[in-house]
C-alpha cells in the first residue's frame, strides 16, 4: 500500500510571493497612468485594441497589462471582453477629484528606483542614504534636477490635497481669529480653512518662490480678502499674534532638534489661549498597515526624518511648551493634533 506524502500549506510562501512582485504590479500601474488609459476608459468600456488604438500602445501587450492589473482590482473586464474603470483604476485618470496619477507616474521613476535601491544602506546604517547617494540634501538635488522635482512635487502635491476635505471635516476652525499656516506651499488648505469659516482671517506662511501662485488661488476661492502672505523659511521667526498655528506635513520632515525649534518659534508667536495644530500621519501602537509606516521608511531613507506615534508627539509638543490635549482622526490616513500652549 502507497503512502502519498504529506502536503505542506504553501499558502503562507504564495502570500509572501505576491508581495514581493509588488514592484511588478507597481510598474504596470505606472505604465498604465503614463498611457492615460483611466482617461481614455472614462468614456465606456473599450477593447483592448481600442484602448491601444487611442494611446499608442501595442494591442496584445496592453491587454495583457490590463489583464494582470484587473487581477488586482485596478481596471474590470466585462463578459464581452472589454475593459472598463474599477473603483482602484478611476483615481489614475488625471482629472480625477483625488487623483493618484502623479503618483503612480513618480513610482515609475528611474531617480525614485534608484534610491529605493540603497534601503539596505539605511536600515544597516540607521542614517539617510540619499545625501550620501547624491552628494548633497534633498532640496538641492531637487533644485538641481528641476524635471524629477516636478515629478516628485506634483504627486505628493496630488495626496496632500486629496486631505483637505477629510480635515475640513474632521476639524471646525470657525473658532479661530486669525489661522497661521506654516510652510503652506500655495495655500490649499488655508483656503479650505477660509471658505469653510467666514470669519476667520489666514496668514500664508512660505518663501516667496512658493507663493507666487497663492494669490489666483485664495482670489478663485473668493477668499482673496480675507488673508495675507508673510515670507519666511523653514526655521524661521513666525508671523505672530495667531491663534492657531498649522503645520502640515511638515514636522515630520524635521530632525527632533529642528522640530523642538519649529514647535518654539510658535510658541513664541503664538496668541494667548492659541492652539498649534500638527497634521500628520500618526503611527499606531499596533501591527495593522497603516500609510504612514511606508513613508516613515519614505523619509529614513532620504531625511533622516521620521514619523511619530502619539506618545512621541506628547513628548515632542512638552519639549517645545505645548500640551498635546487631542489628535482628531480624519477619513484620511492624517490626525489633527493639538495642542495648547503651557
Amino acid at each position: 500500500m502507497s503512502v502519498l506524502p504529506e502536503v505542506r500549506d504553501q499558502s503562507d510562501s504564495y502570500a509572501l510571493l505576491h508581495l514581493v512582485q509588488g514592484a511588478v504590479i507597481t510598474q504596470a500601474i505606472s505604465v498604465a497612468a503614463r498611457l492615460g488609459v483611466a482617461d481614455v476608459l472614462a468614456g465606456g468600456p473599450l477593447s483592448a485594441g481600442d484602448i491601444a488604438a487611442r494611446v499608442g500602445s501595442h494591442p496584445e501587450a496592453t491587454h495583457r497589462l490590463l489583464r494582470a492589473l484587473a487581477g488586482h482590482g485596478v481596471f474590470a473586464v466585462r463578459a464581452d471582453g472589454r475593459y472598463e474603470n474599477s473603483a482602484l483604476s478611476e483615481p489614475l485618470r488625471e482629472d480625477a477629484p483625488d487623483s493618484m496619477r502623479g503618483f503612480a507616474l513618480l513610482m515609475n521613476h528611474p531617480t525614485l528606483w534608484e534610491e529605493w535601491g540603497h534601503l539596505f544602506d539605511t536600515v544597516e546604517t540607521g542614517e539617510a542614504n540619499l545625501p550620501k547617494l547624491r552628494g548633497m540634501g534633498a532640496l538641492d538635488f531637487f533644485h538641481a534636477h528641476p524635471d524629477y522635482a516636478r515629478v516628485f512635487f506634483q504627486a505628493f502635491g496630488e495626496l496632500s490635497a486629496s486631505e483637505t476635505d477629510p480635515i475640513l471635516a474632521a476639524y471646525d476652525f470657525s473658532g479661530f481669529g486669525t489661522v497661521v499656516d506654516v510652510i503652506a506651499g500655495r495655500g490649499n488648505l488655508l483656503a479650505g480653512i477660509l471658505k469653510q469659516a467666514p470669519d476667520v482671517k489666514g496668514v500664508l506662511y512660505d518663501s516667496e518662490i512658493a507663493t507666487v501662485d497663492s494669490p489666483a488661488l485664495f482670489e478663485a476661492a473668493g477668499v482673496a480678502d480675507r488673508f495675507t502672505i508673510e515670507h519666511g523659511g523653514y526655521l524661521g521667526t513666525l508671523p505672530s499674534g495667531g491663534d492657531a498655528y498649522v503645520f502640515k506635513h511638515i514636522i515630520h520632515d524635521f530632525s527632533e532638534a529642528d522640530a523642538v525649534t519649529a514647535l518654539r518659534n510658535a510658541r513664541e508667536a503664538i496668541a494667548p489661549g492659541g492652539k498649534l495644530l500638527v497634521v500628520e500621519y500618526v503611527i499606531p501602537e499596533n501591527n495593522d498597515k497603516h500609510l504612514g509606516k511606508t513613508i516613515d521608511l519614505w523619509l529614513m531613507l532620504m531625511l533622516g526624518a521620521r514619523e511619530r506615534t502619539l506618545a512621541e508627539y506628547r513628548e515632542l509638543f512638552a519639549k517645545a511648551g505645548f500640551e498635546l490635549t487631542r489628535a482628531v482622526p480624519t477619513s484620511a490616513p492624517i490626525s489633527v493634533i493639538e495642542g495648547i500652549p503651557v
